[in-house]
């Protein structure tokens, strides 16, 4: 997939097929509205192009960073994504020239797929009705997707946003389509569960919505491949004073390998246990052990 992050860069490209969104999470709606645009582009042998803004243009704290959200729209077979860094000269764009200057005169656009409730332009007055009115004196077709619903509830970023915080995995794994996950590099940490006889891999999820404090049984995918694993997060309190530090740590089955610098992308299949502190380094140690065969034996069921 070809990325673009500076609107000079937009070249043309032939019968773009737009979806347009934020897209954070990836959820069921947004991946309906993409593959929807990557089946019309093969269609009409067209070009598929998701038009996405970064950073989340109402300040929300986004549920995949923008390297997450490009690895899983790249899944999606979409050919182009454009990422419009939403500054605050951008903000002050009105949604008329954000469609007459970007989407017709720039991209070209023949089709644009939308959400029925994304806004978009300077106030979020842009919508899906002033792009049906603009249509056709700037030559692009238009389809506009309904909200679905998952249980009787909305499927919305913002939805997804609060099961995950409350820790309702399912929940969220429900409205996202598939399982949570936290996309981040490894980094350096203290050893100290190497030195219990357990090594992980310390993450850095770049500022992605994550679970709250506990020990998870996870998969994980490093270099296309999948492993199964234990992930802990929490701040360490048999070992560390400080409660305002989240650590994230995963100790995958089987694997050997320095990846200092690499990603991870961690998979959460189920809870184990809330996160606490322990009398003892031994009996934490203990207790490791006893998580690590609950986790195994979650994922030989679950996996």
């Amino acid at each position: 997939m070809i990325v673009i992050t500076r609107i000079k860069k937009i070249r043309k490209f032939k019968d773009p097929v737009v979806a347009l969104g934020v897209f954070d999470g990836l959820h069921r709606g947004h991946r309906n509205i993409l593959q929807a645009a990557v089946k019309k582009a093969k269609e009409i042998k067209g070009t598929s192009i998701a038009l996405t803004f970064f950073p989340h243009p109402q300040k929300e704290k986004s549920l995949y960073s923008l390297k997450h959200r490009l690895r899983l729209i790249s899944e999606l077979g979409v050919d182009v994504c454009i990422v419009i860094n939403f500054s605050l000269s951008f903000a002050k764009m009105s949604a008329e020239n954000f469609i007459a200057k970007i989407l017709a005169k720039k991209i070209r656009s023949r089709f644009i797929y939308i959400g029925k409730n994304f806004h978009f332009g300077k106030g979020a007055l842009g919508d899906c009705r002033l792009l049906s009115t603009r249509a056709k004196e700037n030559n692009f077709n238009l389809k506009i997707f309904k909200v679905i619903k998952s249980n009787g509830r909305l499927v919305s970023s913002t939805a997804i946003r609060r099961l995950i915080n409350g820790g309702k995995i399912k929940g969220a794994e429900r409205l996202l389509g598939r399982r949570v996950s936290v996309l981040g590099s490894v980094i350096r940490g203290s050893r100290i569960a190497r030195a219990l006889g357990f090594p992980t891999a310390n993450i850095n999820p770049h500022h992605e919505v994550i679970p709250p404090p506990g020990i998870y049984a996870v998969q994980v995918i490093f270099a296309a491949k999948k492993y199964g694993g234990i992930c802990y997060i929490g701040s360490r309190p048999t070992v560390c004073a400080r409660k305002d530090h989240l650590q994230i740590e995963v100790h995958i089955f089987g694997f050997h390998k320095k990846i200092y610098g690499r990603f991870l992308e961690i998979q959460f299949v189920k809870l184990i246990r809330r996160d606490k502190k322990f009398v003892s380094m031994k009996d934490l140690t203990v207790q490791i052990k006893k998580d690590i065969i609950s986790c195994r034996k979650i994922l030989q069921r679950s996996c």
